[in-house]
């Protein structure tokens, strides 16, 4: 079967990047012809690149550009990029609704799968409508299903309007999967269908398959044991990471850029270049302990059976993170940023085994789903 997966774009999160390939190589196993839709968004209008200057003029900051050239995003992400072409196949850009309805019409799918990641939160996909497959009109035969679809927190974000349309396009999908247990709600209550609650495509292959990633490229040792993988600085979490240096006797590392763009000068865009998708995934073979604020960093401590800590991250998106630790009965390893470390570190760490085999459990029934909803079709 031909399968068009649609997800957020795949820029430089190294998070969305693995649960893309994930999904697409686990529908290749299956023996479908699986190709990532490329959605992107246009970049912001002119004036609005202006005025975020003027707004810093105005406030005392420096009146930096914070928008990248397209030579610039090349440098940025040549990693990243690479491991897009390498590793996932991809539809030419699509940045409309006219130009999805133009490529349904040339690819001729026999199904979609919607998912994964924050792809039904309106905050983060503009034109939300596309994630409901509102491009997709001639569908007497075409079968529709989301894999693990997150509205990233446990709040109704749509607004009327989109809570309508979403609503009629919702019912017209023939199974519905969310990454979250308060997803079930939402989908009942708001768009008036059934869910079941998955595992994240990046928990559908085993830690092996990316040990085999590392493998194939010559990266080099993690320069510590402590991995620290923090997408929102703070203060409070710079102390954290002292408090498990002093505790653990651990030597911290980061595989993040050095500089963040729009916080740096010109002169610095070297710093600013993503480290390779393979040397991000060595660094959890590597660590003996894990700090994170992200949801998928969390995935993977957990993947390769590590000691983790993480910090509760409300911006992002928390009901993900809840969820997901109380799937593995692992609620004690979330904190938040004004906690004592001392005591939660001297704790005895959770029995992994455990871990393991609600992990094998999960993964296959969420592979059941994606073979009972696409064999359908076929029969």
């Amino acid at each position: 079967m031909k399968i068009g997966i649609l997800t957020q774009p795949l820029h430089n999160n190294y998070g969305g990047l693995l649960q893309n390939y994930a999904l697409q190589n686990v529908l290749n196993k299956m023996g479908h012809n699986a190709i990532t839709i490329n959605r992107n968004f246009p970049s912001a209008p002119i004036y609005r690149k202006y005025a975020s200057i003027l707004h810093r003029i105005i406030t005392g900051q420096s009146p930096m550009r914070i928008w990248n050239t397209k030579r610039e995003n090349q440098i940025i992400s040549q990693h990243t990029r690479l491991f897009l072409q390498e590793n996932i196949e991809l539809t030419p850009p699509i940045t409309s609704t006219r130009e999805l309805a133009d490529m349904h019409r040339k690819f001729k799918f026999d199904a979609y799968v919607v998912g994964s990641d924050q792809v039904w939160r309106p905050r983060y996909s503009p034109s939300i409508t596309n994630y409901f497959l509102d491009f997709v009109t001639d569908d007497n035969k075409l079968r529709k299903i989301s894999y693990a679809a997150s509205f990233g927190v446990n709040e109704w974000e749509f607004t009327p309007e989109q809570s309508i349309a979403c609503k009629y396009l919702a019912q017209n999908f023939n199974a519905i999967s969310v990454r979250e247990d308060s997803a079930i709600d939402l989908c009942k209550q708001y768009l008036g269908v059934d869910a079941v609650h998955l595992l994240d495509p990046t928990m559908l292959l085993h830690k092996d398959d990316y040990k085999s990633l590392v493998e194939k490229k010559s990266t080099s040792r993690s320069s510590g044991n402590l991995f620290v993988y923090i997408l929102d600085k703070t203060e409070g979490k710079k102390n954290f990471t002292e408090s498990i240096v002093k505790i653990k006797k651990l030597k911290p590392f980061e595989v993040m850029p050095c500089e963040i763009f729009d916080r740096s000068r010109k002169s610095e865009l070297q710093k600013c270049i993503f480290p390779p998708v393979e040397q991000w995934i060595r660094s959890f073979i590597d660590a003996d302990f894990i700090l994170t604020d992200s949801f998928h960093g969390t995935i993977f401590a957990i993947l390769f059976g590590k000691p983790f800590l993480t910090v509760g991250n409300r911006e992002r998106g928390l009901s993900r993170m809840t969820s997901l630790l109380k799937m593995f009965q692992l609620e004690n390893r979330l904190i938040y940023e004004k906690e004592d470390l001392y005591e939660i570190l001297l704790q005895q760490y959770p029995d992994f085994s455990v871990t393991h085999d609600i992990l094998e459990e999960k993964r296959r029934d969420s592979i059941q789903f994606l073979e009972n909803e696409l064999t359908v079709s076929l029969l």
